[in-house]
């Protein structure tokens, strides 16, 4: 499928640079299959839910995965970026490295130079193997909860590029980009759905009869990475790690048996209990990486109500929500969203999208 089928003009001036205050004030576009879309308020949704309907949210949590490091190779050193994507031991992670032309495999890097911690030349790691596109599996001096917590003394939260190229992070991101029910570390970007949701939004939720439950998702710095491709097909994602616990697969395999609707707070949600199901649409217990990349065609099994921020041009959740929704029925909602003034991206509005007929 070309790329291009899925890309739209976007100002600027669109993309939000901070969230909406309160949280659950940001507003909803609410698209249903054949129906005008519905301009409202994400306070509105245990209106626009049914008593019964199942929320499951990705209960990750940030970490602080942006590192500023120097790289030294014999007498000669230069600066590089990484960001952390994914863990995969205690003292190992995979990260972009940027520029990756200045790293090769066996070159050191010292992390913290600028200053931000007590940790100052403590947190070093040997580049361990490289890939393509800067990525390079990193081998750090500490491990495990030590590692850890040299991560939170050095490393910044990694706001995506499109915020970060505009200002840089500061306190108030520490709260921002994080849900208020964050709770397994490991994520490097936050589930964007979720931060719309309230102490008091739950309790309206609960009023209301809706059931809610959890699963994890680490979700990685490769969703903000391009299509670089022309045609989906050539397109690669990124693994991430996600957990789907028996109590929650139970509680999701009980509705759907008694024709209550899943609804799914957010692409990352989705998208890993869409790994988890089976073909006929029944969960376990599951764990492990995953990489679905979905797109229009593809048939879902476990969600039958989408939450998700507005997402990029050609991006893989733009194609999801096409594959949700519809690709005109998205066309159609993105072009009334820029026309009526709705912000976008991480920390911007948010859609409620019903998902279209096969």
């Amino acid at each position: 499928m070309r790329v291009d089928l899925f890309d739209f003009e976007l100002s600027e001036e669109r993309i939000a640079l901070r969230p909406a205050e309160p949280r659950d004030s940001a507003q909803l576009l609410v698209v249903r299959p054949v129906e005008a879309v519905e301009d409202r308020h994400v306070g509105d949704l245990p209106q626009l839910l049914q008593p019964g309907d199942l929320l499951v949210f990705n209960d990750t949590k940030v970490i602080p995965a942006q590192l500023k490091g120097i790289r030294r190779r014999g007498e000669a050193a230069a600066h590089v970026d990484a960001t952390l994507h994914m863990r995969t031991g205690p003292d190992r992670w995979l990260a972009f490295v940027r520029p990756g032309k200045r790293v090769v495999a066996g070159d050191r890097i010292h992390f913290g130079h600028d200053g931000n911690s007590c940790f100052l030349g403590a947190l070093d790691a040997t580049v361990l193997e490289k890939g393509e596109g800067g990525e390079v599996l990193l081998g750090f001096d500490l491990s495990g909860p030590v590692l850890d917590e040299a991560l939170h003394s050095v490393g910044h939260i990694p706001l995506p590029p499109y915020i970060a190229s505009k200002r840089p992070d500061d306190a108030r991101d520490l709260t921002d980009y994080q849900t208020v029910y964050a709770r397994e570390e490991g994520a490097v970007a936050a589930p964007t759905a979720g931060l719309h949701f309230t102490p008091a939004l739950f309790e309206a939720l609960d009023t209301r009869g809706i059931e809610r439950h959890f699963v994890t998702l680490h979700v990685g710095a490769g969703t903000f990475l391009p299509v670089k491709v022309d045609d989906t097909a050539d397109h690669k994602m990124h693994a991430e790690i996600g957990h789907v616990s028996e109590e929650t697969a139970n509680a999701i395999n009980k509705a759907r048996a008694e024709g209550r609707r899943v609804v799914a707070v957010g692409t990352t949600s989705l998208r890993l209990l869409e790994s988890a199901a089976s073909e006929s649409g029944q969960l376990a217990a599951w764990s492990g990486p995953t990489d679905i990349f979905i797109t229009p065609g593809y048939r879902f099994r476990a969600v039958d109500v989408l939450m998700t921020n507005f997402h990029l041009p050609r991006s893989t959740l733009f194609m999801l929500v096409s594959a949700f929704a519809g690709t005109d029925t998205m066309r159609a909602a993105y072009a009334h969203a820029i026309e009526n003034r709705y912000r976008f991206y991480s920390y911007g509005d948010s859609s409620l999208l019903f998902r279209a007929d096969p």
